[in-house]
């Protein structure tokens, strides 16, 4: 936290103009968590810069670790809620984007604080480059639901499944998560759901 998260926060707005102004490839991580995907996806793609975004204490000394580790510095972390972060995000930033397990707050009343909404997808939209790709990962079949009703209405996206296997198996190039793990251990059962940008323009709920 003291010498490695200097290196790699964006701290204000200079350091997002300067994430942004860059000739690599750029993927977006929100919520990752303990990091795990986050970091071997970093060692993986090493032509690849990736900024994570949690606003947990926790979450960024695991993945401040793991970085530390495996050498990885193609990351950058915003300690912060993504929603003000996601309107200063220039169009097609991104090739990628994942929302991996995110809280499916249960109870109806707290439906609303779901970060998959209508609004957040919109941006999604705005985001990712044609054809770039959105991943998303769940273990609660409400959530689930939630999720599939909102994307196969969405303009911009196109599900990229053709049968059980392609949401029911985790693909080689996803890592897996200590949470996806735990849940597995407790009997829920994980959706790997992945959209592609379509090219066509995009309209809005």
């Amino acid at each position: 936290m003291e010498n490695l998260l200097p290196e790699l926060r964006l701290a204000d707005e200079q350091d997002v103009s300067r994430a942004f102004d860059n000739d690599h490839p750029l993927w977006l991580e929100i919520g990752f968590g303990g990091g795990e995907h986050l970091a071997v996806q970093a060692k993986q793609n090493p032509d690849v810069t990736i900024i994570g975004v949690d606003p947990f204490v926790n979450g960024v000394a695991s993945l401040l670790k793991q970085l530390a580790a495996n050498g990885a510095r193609n990351v950058r972390i915003h300690q912060a809620d993504v929603r003000p972060f996601l309107p200063v995000i220039p169009d097609g930033a991104f090739a990628r984007i994942f929302v991996l397990f995110p809280d499916p707050w249960h109870k109806s009343r707290h439906n609303k604080r779901r970060l998959l909404q209508g609004e957040t997808l919109n941006h999604f939209a705005r985001l990712l480059k044609p054809g770039g790709q959105l991943r998303l990962a769940t273990d609660d079949a409400g959530y689930l639901r939630w999720i599939l009703e909102r994307m196969m209405s969405h303009p911009a996206f196109d599900w990229q499944a053709d049968g059980p296997a392609h949401w029911r198996q985790r693909p080689a190039d996803w890592p897996p998560t200590r949470y996806e793990q735990k849940g597995r251990e407790n009997g829920r059962v994980p959706a790997y759901l992945q959209f592609l940008r379509r090219t066509s323009p995009v309209g809005r709920e």
